[in-house]
């Protein structure tokens, strides 16, 4: 098989590329959150944390370059039922990378806000876009509804995560506005998620199941899990309400529990379909590694908030996996790179 032409790598460049850095940058960022207890992980996530930064760069510029050159493909893209999905990983990869380096260089805050702030405005975008078209017509079939659609939700409660911790960097007028953002993305976020966890429940009870390289969207359900009660908790310790951080507390709570369910249900899922050996390895395979990670980072919350050791056992055996799969995903798709098995429309 003769390599893609570079031509045809843009015209076809998946937008779940970015997925990768979503999936990097949580590992990064939880390796650093263990290393408190185990300093010999300091250094493995600091180098994480520039590969990582690296790694956006260079599939930016491949975006971007897509849609200078191929505007209308990247167009049709983007009202595509499944694919649309995913544009949102763009902006949500510059969301963990302000968490990010809010995490690694806390001294420099305006990096991390340069990654923030247009990370913050198109997600907004992105999930208007995304959204519109899907409420126009009626191109939407049940085939089509996978926890995928939580890519967007996801990141609009991303916004407060990732830029909670920066309100203290501002002031005036700015931090207004930015509190302000981070309370209309948790509250929108927070409420699409809730309905499409219906719409994806009523999907895996009444049809046929996602399986094959659709099978690890199935834990994505981890994601808006770990990410939604974090985010508020971000959002509320901003705020003069601690009655209202101890409720969320309590709630989070709750929300980690269901995560414990639907982690062994995913594995068990995943088991179930490496056995019928229905699970070729594609890019949808970063599905398992922001998810996962988002997940962890609950738990290591959870422990440091309420000092459980039930919450950090299960956080650092979740993490295990979490590192065993980033590992397989990353060999893999540097092998798919080396081949360019990976750049066919297929993948």
């Amino acid at each position: 098989m003769a390599y893609p032409r570079f031509s045809d790598i843009i015209r076809d460049f998946a937008p779940g590329w970015l997925a990768a850095v979503m999936g990097t940058g949580v590992l990064a960022m939880v390796m650093e959150n263990i290393s408190h207890c185990l300093p010999v992980l300091f250094g493995a996530a600091y180098m994480l944390h520039w590969l990582n930064s690296v790694l956006f760069f260079l599939l930016a510029i491949v975006w971007l370059i897509r849609w200078l050159r191929f505007g209308k493909i990247a167009l049709s893209t983007l009202r595509h039922p499944v694919q649309a999905d995913f544009y949102p990983t763009f902006s949500i990869g510059m969301l963990v990378l302000a968490a990010e380096w809010h995490v690694f260089s806390p001294a420099s805050p305006q990096i991390a806000l340069i990654f923030w702030w247009p990370g913050a405005v198109i997600t907004f975008v992105f999930s208007f876009a995304v959204l519109f078209h899907m409420l126009q017509g009626d191109h939407i079939l049940i085939d089509h509804i996978t926890p995928a659609k939580f890519i967007p939700a996801v990141g609009l409660v991303l916004i407060p995560l990732a830029g909670a911790p920066l309100l203290r960097e501002m002031s005036g007028v700015v931090r207004d506005w930015a509190l302000f953002i981070s309370i209309v993305g948790m509250g929108s976020g927070s409420m699409m998620y809730m309905g499409l966890l219906g719409l994806a429940l009523h999907r895996g009870y009444l049809h046929k199941p996602a399986n094959g390289t659709l099978l690890p969207t199935t834990w994505i359900h981890l994601a808006p899990i770990g990410v939604i009660p974090v985010g508020l908790l971000n959002l509320l310790t901003q705020m003069p309400y601690p009655v209202a951080r101890e409720m969320v507390l309590i709630i989070m709570m709750l929300v980690w529990g269901f995560g414990v369910w639907w982690l062994i249900m995913a594995v068990l899922l995943t088991l179930a379909e490496v056995k019928r050996r229905r699970l070729p390895f594609a890019l949808s395979w970063w599905g398992f590694i922001f998810p996962l990670g988002a997940f962890v980072a609950e738990g290591l919350r959870l422990n440091q908030e309420t000092g459980s050791s039930g919450f950090l056992a299960i956080s650092v055996t979740a993490w295990l996996l979490l590192l065993i799969l980033w590992l397989i995903t990353a060999i893999k798709t540097g092998h798919g790179i080396w081949t360019g098995r990976i750049f066919l429309p297929d993948n």
